[in-house]
């Protein structure tokens, strides 16, 4: 498949010289060592996925699963015009929950997330740590500076296509259908990414697992699979239009001249209502930390856009070709104009 030039341009800039990274990985407290040591560790866990398979001593449950993301894996170039490369042609076994934990925080009295600018990748709107305590640490860092904060594990995350990205042990608590729309997710961030708008590519790539999950059932006919996955789709739907009304409620609580005492208290008002109206639904026993403004900022940030991309996809008549190319003209225009151009392409009443 011809290579995308816009993620081949963002490849070649963002692409680090390894003696860089081995001088970060030296420098003790520097935040890049325990990135470059923890992506370092990966790297050197991975085995090709056809000689894991082929081991008398692996585990026959194992090696069925990642037969289904090979073959997943190569759906995806053949069919979804993801990227051919070495990336989910390992497997690493990393002996632990998450492969990172993301650390995001927003203001006590509003919904925009704080951003952290690095090399090779921009801003995003999160600080990855491989060790949960680093993360934690940070995390109670910006609560003593008055962010609300939500930290949260991460199953999988892509080098954009800088290395041959694995297939983790991390990402094998999903069922299949969960696992093969991660690994479309993940391949389609080094399909198109966007310096400095984490929103844009969290939800493109959301979008790319949807359609990408939904073709992938429908060609190896599986109905019921579907059927279930589409009905998952629908619950998650209706408990995001609940989170979607917390967030303008806050929105327009936010905006008003109030003082702190009054924001606050009607601000815990909001997410006791929402916690109940989830509890309502049987979504109970959601962790009180999790309500505060940034996890409502990394709802946002994965699902926002996805409506818009859904959109895109229709009014492209399902064709893949005309979406990506679609979605490349956005990404060339200024972030206010891009951000207008989403908000006028999603659909009334779409939770994403």
């Amino acid at each position: 498949m011809p290579e995308n030039p816009r993620r081949r341009r963002l490849a070649r800039r963002a692409l680090p010289p390894i003696l860089l990274l081995v001088a970060f990985a030296a420098v003790p407290g520097c935040y890049y060592a325990q990135a470059v040591r923890g992506q370092f560790d990966v790297l050197k866990r991975r085995t090709p996925v056809e000689e894991v398979i082929a081991d008398p001593a692996t585990d026959p449950a194992l090696a069925a699963r990642l037969a289904t993301l090979a073959d997943a894996r190569d759906f995806a170039t053949r069919e979804l015009m993801l990227p051919d490369n070495g990336s989910y042609r390992s497997y690493a076994d990393l002996e632990r929950d998450y492969v990172v934990w993301n650390v995001i925080a927003a203001p006590e009295f509003s919904l925009e997330a704080k951003t952290w600018c690095y090399l090779f990748v921009g801003c995003l709107a999160y600080r990855g740590y491989f060790d949960e305590a680093g993360a934690r640490r940070t995390a109670a860092r910006l609560r003593d500076d008055g962010y609300d904060v939500y930290v949260g594990g991460v199953a999988a995350y892509s080098t954009l296509g800088r290395f041959a990205d694995p297939i983790l042990t991390t990402m094998l608590s999903r069922d299949d259908a969960e696992l093969v729309a991660l690994l479309f997710h993940e391949l389609a961030h080094q399909r198109l990414y966007l310096d400095d708008d984490t929103a844009f590519n969290e939800s493109f790539a959301t979008a790319v697992a949807e359609i990408g999950l939904a073709r992938w059932l429908e060609a190896r006919g599986e109905p019921a699979v579907a059927a279930e996955w589409s009905e998952r789709q629908r619950r998650a739907a209706a408990r995001l239009e609940l989170i979607d009304e917390t967030r303008e409620r806050l929105r327009a609580l936010y905006a008003q001249p109030l003082p702190a005492a009054t924001l606050r208290e009607r601000k815990a008002e909001a997410f006791a209502a929402l916690e109940r109206a989830l509890d309502a639904r049987g979504e109970g026993n959601w962790p009180g930390e999790l309500f505060n403004n940034a996890w409502l900022a990394s709802v946002a940030l994965y699902r926002g856009n996805v409506p818009a991309f859904r959109a895109l996809y229709a009014d492209c008549g399902r064709e893949l070709g005309c979406f990506y190319a679609e979605v490349e003209k956005l990404g060339e225009l200024g972030a206010a104009e891009r951000a207008d151009r989403l908000a006028a392409l999603a659909p009334e009443g779409d939770p994403g």
